[in-house]
């Protein structure tokens, strides 16, 4: 079990192909195994691999319990893969992860131009009942309404360029006049608001926290990155880093404000780890032709990731000798 593990994060993480593995296996002394017989391996795996990823996540003190109860939960996402070589093909994935089974129940593999290419709710099916938790970039007015004709909720991270709201009487909501009532870190609020896609207009909430001083910090720090590479930040975009805006069409009686935050809270830990993911994922020979070897693969990134987090928390926790060294009773005084 050591040595299929070993192997099979050799695969992942290194971005070696099946071949190449294998190869690099044999030599280590780590296993004899064929291309093909790794790649059956990796299908097999799909479930422990998963299982191994869940304790992890548990081990790193991330509940992935919804603070939502009696609704199924999916966490949506994309990520790009980008193939060994000065000509390798990217790819970009689409998956669904189910809370708080991490069972992948959705998996699409899409070019990264081109049409249907982009990060959308349209990739996905979606049962009655359930809510979507999702980023910024899947918030737009046609794709949350196609979430609600199949009678599923959304609730996902405000892009208020991107996502026009109105008030009852059709008016455009002021966000920034909101927000002004939100002065102290930890200060919590929601508004009714109205959104359109065509002739449907759909109803939903705006739920905002007041960041604390040093994350408010932190988003300026990269807005001033991004003036530095050329790219212009309005003011109000300035004004809407100081705030974490969620969008969710529960129903209020279906979730206070604070389960809705809790729940992108819940689904922004996930989104933590699998920035790592991204980060490895960048080289892969991703297995194209088959979804539970794909699947598999993608437990494998995530496990990588995940024992990334690991050691980085345990390197600040242990000295590199591995024991204390003992108190000096007769220390000498330097010029």
């Amino acid at each position: 079990m050591e040595a299929l593990l070993h192997t099979l994060l050799l695969h992942v993480g290194c971005g070696w192909s099946l071949r190449e593995t294998a190869v690099q296996a044999k030599l280590a002394g780590i296993a004899d195994v064929s291309d093909v017989t790794l790649l059956n391996r990796l299908r097999d795996a799909e479930v422990w691999l998963r299982h191994l990823c869940r304790q992890l996540w548990q081990e790193n003190g991330v509940t992935l319990q919804p603070a939502v109860s009696g609704r199924a939960v999916r966490v949506l996402d994309a990520t790009v893969v980008r193939e060994p070589g000065p000509t390798g093909s990217q790819w970009r994935i689409h998956y669904s992860l189910l809370l708080p089974t991490l069972d992948c129940d959705s998996f699409e593999l899409t070019p990264t131009h081109g049409q249907g290419s982009a990060e959308r709710f349209g990739h996905f099916v979606f049962r009655p009942g359930e809510l979507v938790l999702a980023d910024a970039g899947y918030c737009h007015a046609a794709g949350i309404a196609a979430v609600v004709e199949q009678q599923a909720d959304v609730c996902v991270r405000l892009n208020p360029h991107a996502l026009p709201l109105f008030d009852e009487q059709g008016e455009v909501f002021s966000m920034s006049t909101a927000l002004a009532g939100l002065r102290r870190a930890g200060q919590a609020a929601e508004w009714p608001v109205w959104i359109h896609s065509g002739p449907q207009w759909m109803t939903g909430r705006v739920c905002a926290i007041r960041k604390s001083r040093a994350a408010i910090e932190r988003a300026r720090r990269r807005l001033r990155e991004k003036q530095q590479n050329g790219k212009s930040v309005g003011e109000q975009t300035w004004k809407y880093a100081e705030y974490v805006l969620v969008f969710t069409t529960l129903p209020g009686q279906h979730a206070t404000t604070r389960q809705v935050l809790e729940c992108y809270r819940l689904r922004w830990q996930v989104e933590l780890t699998f920035k790592r993911l991204k980060s490895i994922a960048q080289l892969g020979h991703l297995p194209k032709h088959h979804d539970q070897s794909s699947r598999a693969w993608l437990y494998g990134k995530l496990l990588v990731a995940l024992l990334t987090q690991k050691l980085a928390r345990l390197g600040k926790t242990i000295s590199p000798w591995g024991y204390p060294l003992p108190e000096t009773t007769h220390a000498q005084p330097l010029a």
